[in-house]
């Protein structure tokens, strides 16, 4: 006997997921300089349901999109806003049922300096992207490492964080540095930059920065597929022991190798790298450590970025290092090595939005408190 159950088709897909769609145009003899109208109609439109409105295509491709995609195949459940109004975390969740988060953190140029001067402009955005629902990286210091790897996400569903936070504000940087480990899910990583950089969004290669713990095969493509893309290493600490210690899959990245890695891509892209470096008390953060930190890094053009740890809750083994632990180590970094070395100003704790915090979970948090806004850490990187 026949079973009763038909197959059901196969979920349509994102708009932007940019390889689908333009090999779906192409099988149909339908031009691809169509498809960022498109992505322009739904950034303008965000909430709208289907594709029908989309003005001036050929009848084919309304059909077709019909068919096979959807506007966005994620749907933004949850907005957190900071009580100092610098930071909303959106959740956003999946077509497969899982969630992610992105941040939204807003800066006011006029508050940085620039040789000495204030900086011209206004009020900027920079979204901070997820690239997969947790993590398999298990880096000991981060709450996302405790959910564990669950999915990659695909392209479109990259980019449609960009959809969903161009609700909230205008978007000038993208920073990922959300939750996951881009280099691990490369190739969607790439086509969503492609697609960012492309019309209708338009971003400033400059203005992207792609953080990794260190993929040394990814990083060795890195600027052949992204050129002008900026590169973050979540480096952490100087040595290859701390390292395994507090990012368990350092172990698959050891450190001279890494450091190699990222001397042939300076080397071929001639792009300054930024070195993520989370400041443990008593583990990473100690003089001696900033000495070995400054050798290591005297052959590169490099920015550190120093950045507070923030507990992850009561079961957390690491403490924040203070203040004066900080200021020395900058000191060090920038008087004896002079390595341009800044310390992250943290936005958006008060709703567990800053590094290394991003884990599903969403505090009601709607306070209407007063905005002050703060100068972007990204001035002192140019």
């Amino acid at each position: 006997m026949a079973s009763s159950s038909s197959s059901s088709p196969p979920p349509r897909r994102s708009v932007f997921d940019a390889a689908y769609i333009r090999a779906e145009f192409d099988g149909a003899g339908i031009s691809p300089h169509f498809i960022p109208l498109i992505w322009k109609y739904v950034l303008q439109n965000p909430r709208c349901g289907d594709l029908d409105g989309v003005p001036s295509l050929p009848a084919a491709a309304y059909a077709l999109l019909r068919n096979k995609f959807r506007p966005t195949t994620s749907t933004l459940t949850a907005a957190a806003e900071s009580k100092d109004r610098t930071t909303t975390k959106l959740l956003i969740r999946l077509q497969n049922g899982e969630s992610v988060e992105a941040v939204v953190m807003r800066y006011d140029t006029r508050l940085g300096k620039y040789d000495g001067k204030p900086r011209p402009g206004g009020v900027r955005s920079t979204l901070c992207v997820s690239s997969q629902v947790g993590c398999k990286m298990g880096c000991r210091f981060c709450a996302t490492g405790t959910m564990g790897f669950k999915s990659n996400l695909s392209s479109g569903e990259i980019v449609e964080q960009l959809v969903h936070a161009s609700r909230y504000s205008q978007i000038r940087n993208v920073v990922f540095m959300g939750m996951g480990e881009p280099l691990n899910n490369y190739t969607a990583v790439v086509e969503a930059i492609h697609v960012l950089t492309g019309p209708p969004f338009q971003l400033s290669p400059k203005r992207i920065t792609v953080s990794t713990v260190g993929i040394i095969h990814s990083i060795n493509k890195f600027n052949n597929d992204l050129p002008n893309i900026n590169l973050a290493v979540s480096l952490h600490a100087p040595d290859q022991d701390i390292r395994c210690q507090i990012m368990p899959a350092a172990r698959a990245f050891p450190l001279g190798k890494l450091m190699n890695a990222l001397q042939s891509y300076q080397n071929e892209s001639k792009q300054t790298i930024f070195i993520e470096y989370i400041m443990l008390d008593g583990v990473n953060d100690q003089e001696q450590h900033a000495h070995q930190l400054g050798k290591l890094l005297e052959t590169f053009k490099a920015v550190v970025n120093l950045i507070p740890f923030n507990p992850i809750g009561s079961s957390s083994n690491f403490k924040t290092s203070s203040d004066q632990s900080v200021k020395k180590f900058q000191k060090v970094l920038r008087g004896v090595y002079s390595i341009r070395t800044t310390v992250r100003q943290e936005m958006g704790q008060d709703i567990a939005g800053a590094c290394g915090q991003l884990v599903v979970s969403l505090p009601d948090e709607r306070s209407a408190g007063g905005a002050t806004l703060l100068s972007d850490i990204e001035d002192l990187r140019i």
